[in-house]
């Protein structure tokens, strides 16, 4: 008989031969790669040919699945950086800003209310659940996110910076949720979150971030000045500067994923050849799309029948409520008033554009990271599976809705909206 696990490399392997071979098939069609790796997962989960399993004699292996999209992650956040030349200076950032710091409040605490009224959590919970779903994706979104550094479009400038910042600040959020479930009195820990959870992990990600990737462009100028190094290493340099920086950020007790994107954006600044930053992004995106394909297998494997369906109800009120009125709504809120970044006082952002940003929250990656993170550190029981079951439909629809309607829709901006903005530019 043949191993499994022999199995499993044929399938991948045959996977990756047809994404390679059928990628310019794929890119005309209305199917995304993340759905064609979704549907293999399934195949070869329990439903399928059950040759791969995170769950073993009813135990499941969150630690894999944990680090795993930990790694995914923080590849795809220094990635966004990489893509991003604006200045920094906080007009340019302007959409950023109102993405993060009122958007996704707003998301966190409309799908905690969704929790709390709708769905009969406590606060504690809610919050959690809000934070998990809250964070629109880095790594399935490549699709809507800025091409490389001399792309300047706002509308994939917010999605890009969008996705690589509130995976980070999203954690703060998930941290008080944790808290709450462990202890319902609030004052005994809301000031050490406070001042350790928000302000010192988010003040250390954004030092670390910059201190780590300075220190390397100057090691590698340096060491350059006095041998010359590998070609076929160097593009190392990137994925050195993604492990070094989470790492010592971790160690800091700051948000690692927060370093990382910042490191990103240092390093693209710091290089004086403008070619060294984008042999990296397309290294570090050929390491992305590899780790997508195995997350999104994954989630595949994960999908149960019975339990979908036992939560079935509550995960269509959440995606419902959160794909057609709490994203949209909230990012209308969100960019009131906002003028264009070649004009900032000509209050003028298209309605076409505001529409696109509420319809591409797409939920990912990230989600499943805090998910996993959640489990090893205190949801159990049935609120896990209720948070759970109702975060993998909700990033199952995801994959398949956004999946569907990206490349037509972008391709209508761009043909529509870019090209008039271009012109009247």
């Amino acid at each position: 008989m043949v191993d499994i696990y022999i199995l499993d490399l044929l399938v991948i392997g045959l996977l990756l031969l047809f994404v390679t071979l059928g990628s310019g098939l794929i890119a005309r069609s209305p199917f995304s790669y993340a759905i064609i790796y979704l549907i293999v997962g399934i195949i070869i989960g329990p439903y399928g040919f059950g040759l791969f399993q995170l769950r073993r004699d009813g135990i499941f292996n969150t630690e894999l699945l944990k680090r795993l999209t930990e790694f995914v992650v923080i590849v795809s956040v220094y990635g966004c950086g990489l893509k991003i030349a604006r200045p920094l200076r906080l007009a340019a950032w302007d959409i950023t800003l109102r993405l993060i710091g009122i958007l996704m409040p707003i998301s966190i605490f409309a799908i905690a209310a969704v929790g709390k009224f709708l769905l009969g959590m406590d606060w504690g919970p809610a919050i959690l659940l809000g934070a998990i779903l809250a964070p629109t994706d880095p790594v399935l979104a490549s699709a809507i996110q800025l091409k490389d550094a001399n792309d300047d479009d706002e509308l994939r400038f917010g999605l890009t910076s969008e996705g690589g910042l509130n995976d980070a600040l999203a954690f703060p959020f998930v941290y008080f949720g944790l808290y709450a479930l462990k202890d319902d009195n609030w004052d005994n820990w809301i000031k050490s979150w406070v001042g350790v959870d928000l302000i010192w992990a988010i003040g250390a990600g954004i030092i670390m971030g910059f201190i780590v990737a300075k220190a390397i462009v100057w090691l590698d100028r340096k060491v350059k000045e006095r041998h010359p190094v590998d070609d076929l290493m160097e593009d190392f340099v990137a994925l050195s500067a993604i492990l070094l920086t989470y790492a010592l950020t971790e160690i800091v007790n700051g948000y690692g994923f927060l370093a990382v994107f910042v490191a990103g954006l240092i390093m693209q600044k710091s290089y004086h050849n403008p070619e060294k930053p984008l042999a990296q992004l397309e290294f570090i995106e050929q390491i992305e799309k590899l780790l997508e394909i195995g997350t999104i297998l994954l989630l595949g494997t994960i999908l149960l029948y019975q339990p979908m369906v036992n939560f079935a109800s509550q995960s269509i009120i959440v995606i419902l409520l959160l794909f057609l009125i709490i994203r949209p709504i909230g990012v209308f809120i969100s960019t009131i008033g906002k003028g264009t970044i070649k004009n900032p006082q000509r209050q003028n952002f298209y309605p076409q554009k505001r529409l696109l940003f509420g319809w591409f929250g797409i939920r990912g990656v990230g989600s499943l990271y805090y998910l996993a993170y959640a489990f090893d550190n205190g949801l159990k029981g049935e609120l896990a599976e209720q948070i759970a079951w109702i975060t993998y439909t909700t990033i199952v629809v995801s994959v398949l809705v956004h999946g569907i309607s990206a490349t037509p829709l972008m391709n209508w901006y761009n043909k529509n909206i870019a090209s008039k903005m271009k012109t009247s530019s």
